[in-house]
């Protein structure tokens, strides 16, 4: 771990290998170090958010993809997740609690990800579990290619803050690395929290809704990392669409809505909350804070 005093004044080589730890794109990370020195914590994330998805390009995200290994079979996957659990601070250590019939699922599920879009499978997996991690690549397979790009893009800098937070003492600790959009889901049929629902943000452009971001609730009915830190949407029409027909037939209950589609006007970075509580027959939902 190392000061921000420290990245701001030491060479442009030691600041390559630094960053370089946290995303191998070349182009951001001269881009980073064209841009010290940083004032605080809050302008590193902030400049770190605003190359990455303003001044990067497709074939910059596809070379930050590589800084990750390949997941080929059973065995590479299993053997993946007990690595990272230690080179890199329990990222994806919630895979290990996977059963044997979820750990081949997501090796079959990332071999057709890869022979569809031609990378691997991108997402921040802290505190995800395996189950969790596969029922959001399965969602993002429905994905056309332009679209699916950016949303790998956006896991991939979310990953990419998290080591930014381990590298910069302090960090960790600082608000700005709090999603600009989060939501939480309640059963209040029966009394709990929604676990493993899928959910997706989408943004009008062009009168077209496209995908920003897919994510499945937690057990507390949450989905804290809908965006990356620093990146904030623009002023503008969006959506969040919760898949609630898998999750009524898995909680063994008989649901009207399939889904369940929130429109919300974004007008400034202030943070947004998009809770859903919900039965059977009925939902209702608000700004939360």
């Amino acid at each position: 771990m190392i000061t921000l005093e420290i990245l701001n004044s030491c060479s442009n080589e030691e600041a390559h290998s630094y960053l370089e730890s946290c995303c191998v794109s070349s182009s951001w990370i001269t881009k980073m170090i064209a841009s010290r020195p940083f004032s605080s914590h809050n302008e590193l994330i902030e400049k770190a958010a605003s190359l990455w998805y303003h001044e990067c390009s497709i074939d910059d995200y596809k070379e930050a993809f590589t800084g990750h290994p390949v997941i080929g079979d059973v065995d590479s996957l299993r053997e993946k997740f007990t690595q990272f659990k230690e080179l890199a601070g329990n990222e994806q250590s919630r895979v290990a609690e996977a059963d044997e019939a979820t750990i081949k699922a997501l090796a079959k599920a990332n071999t057709d990800y890869h022979e569809k879009y031609g990378y691997i499978y991108i997402v921040s997996a802290s505190g995800k579990s395996a189950e969790e991690m596969l029922a959001i690549l399965q969602s993002r397979m429905r994905h056309d290619p332009s679209d699916e790009i950016l949303i790998a893009a956006n896991e991939q800098h979310k990953i990419t803050c998290i080591r930014l937070a381990k590298l910069i003492d302090g960090l960790a600790s600082s608000k700005i690395l709090s999603s600009h959009i989060t939501t939480h889901a309640l059963d209040t049929a029966l009394g709990k929290p929604v676990y493993k629902m899928d959910i997706i943000l989408k943004e009008r452009k062009e009168k077209i809704w496209k995908p920003i971001n897919v994510g499945v609730t937690n057990p507390d009915g949450r989905i804290s990392d809908v965006l990356a830190p620093g990146y904030f949407l623009k002023p503008g029409s969006y959506k969040m669409i919760f898949m609630t027909k898998d999750y009524f037939a898995a909680s063994g209950q008989e649901g009207f809505y399939p889904q369940i589609s929130i429109q919300f006007n974004v007008t400034d970075n202030s943070h947004y909350h998009i809770p859903l509580l919900l039965s059977p027959y009925g939902f209702t939902t608000y700004r939360g804070s």
